[in-house]
């Protein structure tokens, strides 16, 4: 083993030990094995989420925000099952806390990852991928090795940001040098404890080489050009100030004509002012 793996070892081995990582509590194992059980029902799967009264109200004030955008609201669990599909409600139930975290913490960060949400839902919407919900979801959590490295390993999430200003460079460049590991491996092992399923999992830990995740490519794919358009257009703060570049083999794979490419910027354009709006709303009601 070289220096370099064995350096990436201790950090998985530390970040495993870590007690103050988020850690399913029993309800969200149950929930997890309830997922995986093709003959359990939206009901039943909603039933055991409205025993936990935090659990249910965190959930229903997500998909009543303005993010999903449902033009109605929605008042019981078993509705947002079914709108949203049993992954995506999964993953925002076992998300839920380190997304808070986000939200108070790094705001330019939240407001890049709400965006990346928004174009994966686009640009899977375009494409007609199943579920189109659960990209989005992907596009949500695809950096949350960057709030484990920053919350967990604050000295090298210190050196990696010291390395982005001396030699500005890619936050992921610094990180591979600082951790020997970039932020994507890191979320996709954290995503990997919690028991997400490989839809999630796969294009978190490759949106940065997107061909590397084997069946799931599309969708790694999807997240990659979505993380590259919100940074493009200069929507929240992803770490550093540069566009990741785009993978020529991945472009090919999603790639789309002039005239659909006005249509999408239109519409992100469109999407990004409304988050613009909500993400100013979150932080008022959190100031006051």
């Amino acid at each position: 083993m070289t220096v370099s793996e064995e350096r990436v070892q201790a950090i998985r081995h530390r970040l495993k030990e870590v007690q103050s990582l988020p850690t399913l509590p029993p309800i969200v194992s149950k929930l997890n094995r309830m997922v995986e059980d093709e003959e359990v029902t939206a009901e039943q799967l909603g039933r055991v989420i409205e025993k936990d009264q935090v659990l249910t109200s965190k959930l229903l004030k997500m998909v009543n925000s303005s993010f999903f955008g449902f033009p109605q609201r929605i008042s019981t669990v078993s509705n947002a099952i079914v709108l949203l599909g049993f992954n995506v409600i999964k993953t925002l139930i076992v998300t839920s806390s380190i997304f808070e975290v986000m939200q108070e913490s790094d705001v330019g960060l939240w407001e890049h990852s709400l965006g990346c949400a928004t174009a994966a839902g686009i640009l899977a919407r375009r494409r007609g991928v199943k579920n189109p919900e659960e990209i989005s979801t992907a596009g949500l959590i695809h950096d949350l090795g960057k709030i484990v490295v920053r919350s967990e390993l604050p000295e090298d999430y210190a050196r990696v940001q010291d390395l982005v200003a001396a030699r500005q460079v890619a936050m992921r460049e610094a990180e591979l040098e600082v951790l020997g590991v970039g932020h994507g491996e890191i979320g996709g092992w954290l995503a990997r404890q919690w028991n997400l399923p490989d839809r999630l999992v796969r294009p978190i830990e490759a949106h940065h080489h997107p061909e590397t995740a084997g069946e799931f490519r599309e969708l790694a794919a999807i997240v990659h050009f979505a993380d590259i358009l919100v940074r493009a257009v200069g929507f929240g703060f992803g770490g550093d100030p540069w566009v990741p570049p785009l993978d020529h083999e991945a472009w090919e794979r999603i790639k789309f004509g002039r005239s659909v490419a006005r249509e999408i910027l239109a519409e992100l354009d469109d999407k990004l002012l409304e988050l613009q709006d909500f993400t100013m709303e979150i932080q008022r009601i959190g100031e006051d």
